[in-house]
């Protein structure tokens, strides 16, 4: 077994991924097995050094390498993908529905159409569901995500240059206060230390000192 680091699409973060195969070189179009059904990525690099590290439970599998047919059926999913996200954009605000649409992903065997969105509240998108599954004849599910999702979605570059650290390495969200800024001696303009979601920058945890427990009073 081979381990390597696959981009695949509609994801800001690469994953890692188990290959029984021969060997494979970066770039190569591939077929994975993930938990909501096939998707289609591409190797970046071969990751030996994780074999004896990574459990297996942890990756995903490695179906295939591409055909042309499989590149040419993911190039019609990416117009179906574009067409998709501005129809369901207009018919959300044709019905006054308070959502921002974020990306359409079609499922690689074309059984499912996720749209993600962000909302401020709760929407009600029973009618949007059924004009979106009249319109795909296929089965829609709808997805929503917080603002800081968002942005690990799209990715991007922070003010550093570099990046996002949502869609690079951060495996989860931690909370981020004014006071590790404070603590910092930034600057307290929000401009400076907000992030590409507007919610405070999760960098600014990292030069923030763990809270250490009180020590226990001495007995009387």
């Amino acid at each position: 077994m081979a381990v390597y680091q696959v981009q695949m699409e509609n994801q800001a973060r690469p994953v890692f991924s188990r290959w029984d195969g021969g060997a494979l070189d970066p770039r190569t179009p591939v077929i994975l097995q993930t938990d909501g059904g096939q998707a289609y990525g591409e190797v970046l690099e071969a990751r030996a050094f994780m074999d004896r590290h990574v459990c297996i439970q942890q990756l995903v599998s490695t179906v295939r390498v591409a055909t042309d047919e499989d590149r040419r059926r993911r190039q019609r999913h990416r117009q179906a993908e574009r067409e998709a996200f501005v129809f369901c954009r207009d018919q959300a605000k044709s019905m006054n529905l308070d959502m921002k649409v974020v990306q359409v992903v079609m499922l690689f065997d074309e059984s499912k159409l996720i749209f993600v969105y962000t909302a401020e509240n709760r929407v009600d998108f029973r009618d949007l569901v059924r004009v979106l599954a009249h319109q795909f004849r296929m089965r829609i599910e709808m997805r929503q995500v917080g603002v800081r999702d968002e942005a690990r979605i799209l990715g991007g570059y922070g003010h550093c240059g570099r990046p996002l650290c949502c869609s690079g390495h951060l495996v989860q969200f931690y909370p981020i206060t004014i006071r590790m800024a404070k603590d910092q001696g930034l600057s307290l303009n929000p401009v400076k230390i907000s992030g590409r979601c507007g919610r405070l920058m999760c960098c600014l945890r990292y030069e923030c000192a763990p809270s250490r427990p009180k020590p226990a009073p001495a007995p009387a």
